[in-house]
């Protein structure tokens, strides 16, 4: 004569027949009877909430897959049953529409057996999640009062506390190039001079026409005595706008205040012998020209700034150590 625990495995192979059947009713009535007849193995209740899965009866399944991670905690069950009825749990809270439980049972699900394919699912969900809430947070309006705010702050000195309210923009309208501007300002103030350089290049990123997206970051490579770079930004900042004032005096700024190249004159003439873009400089005759206008006339510079592409060649010389400027 069978045991009970045979008779019970036995209801569940009926069980299992039907549901691979499609017969849900019938599978509920054999996995009801193995749990009458062994009532301490889990694999029949987490069965049998897969029954409830595919009649998308999901709290009936979340309940009992519950159920069954008691009953398998309660008889030392292998870890990887239980994992099976969190994740099981999971999946109906997912099918609910309830991401935020369906990740916490995956995460619990996870913390009993680390399953690669769950492992995935659960970073999507929580990924997905995120986007989610950030998109829910989204609001250009009081984004813009956040600004309001902040600038006021940052006229009266109050930098720190205008950083919370730009940050608080920049969370509410993060495709917004003008509050990364701003908030790169402030941070330029605060002496947070890298991060103020990541704000200007993510305000360039979402604008590539907004001028002082350009500005701010030269006026932060400036602060970090990075001349070279700066002038770099500056010139890009006249290619949009070849009038503008900031960029033209952020020029001048980086050309007199950026070192001289270390080295005799000799050697200064060798190196600049083997710079093809240098000779190609020096022998333009109007170049020449403007050369000797501020060999005799330090005052020329300022007018010769002016003109892009002559102060693109002039900080060409000046990098060299051709020109030197004071």
């Amino acid at each position: 004569m069978a045991t009970p625990a045979e008779q019970a495995a036995a209801e569940k192979t009926l069980g299992n027949d039907f549901y691979k059947a499609k017969n849900f009713a019938q599978a509920h009535e054999h996995y009801d009877k193995a749990i009458e007849l062994d009532p301490s193995n889990i694999t029949f209740y987490t069965n049998k909430a897969a029954c409830y899965f595919e009649e998308q009866k999901f709290d009936e399944c979340i309940e009992l897959c519950k159920k069954a991670v008691e009953i398998g905690r309660d008889n030392r069950a292998d870890y990887t049953l239980i994992a099976k009825a969190m994740a099981r749990a999971a999946n109906a809270y997912l099918k609910k529409g309830e991401k935020k439980e369906a990740l916490t049972w995956f995460q619990k699900s996870l913390s009993e057996h680390r399953d690669q394919d769950l492992v995935k699912k659960a970073k999507a969900l929580e990924n997905q999640i995120k986007d989610e809430e950030k998109r829910a947070y989204i609001n250009p309006e009081l984004a813009d009062e956040e600004k309001k705010k902040g600038n006021e702050l940052f006229k009266k000195g109050d930098y720190p506390s205008a950083m919370k309210h730009y940050n608080e923009a920049v969370k509410r309208d993060p495709d917004n190039a003008v509050l990364y501007s701003n908030r790169a300002a402030c941070l330029t103030k605060l002496m947070d001079f890298q991060r103020a350089l990541d704000d200007c290049d993510q305000c360039i990123r979402k604008d590539k026409t907004f001028i002082k997206g350009y500005i701010r970051k030269g006026a932060c490579l400036i602060a970090m005595r990075e001349y070279s770079r700066a002038q770099d930004v500056y010139h890009q900042a006249l290619s949009i706008d070849p009038s503008n004032a900031e960029a033209k005096q952020g020029i001048r700024q980086c050309l007199e205040n950026e070192p001289a190249s270390a080295g005799s004159s000799d050697g200064v003439r060798e190196r600049a012998m083997k710079d093809p873009e240098v000779m190609e400089i020096l022998q333009d005759p109007g170049m020449r020209l403007i050369l000797e206008q501020m060999s005799q006339d330090p005052g020329a510079i300022r007018e010769h700034l002016a003109n892009p592409e002559v102060a693109k060649k002039i900080m060409k010389l000046r990098s060299a150590g051709v020109v030197q400027m004071r």
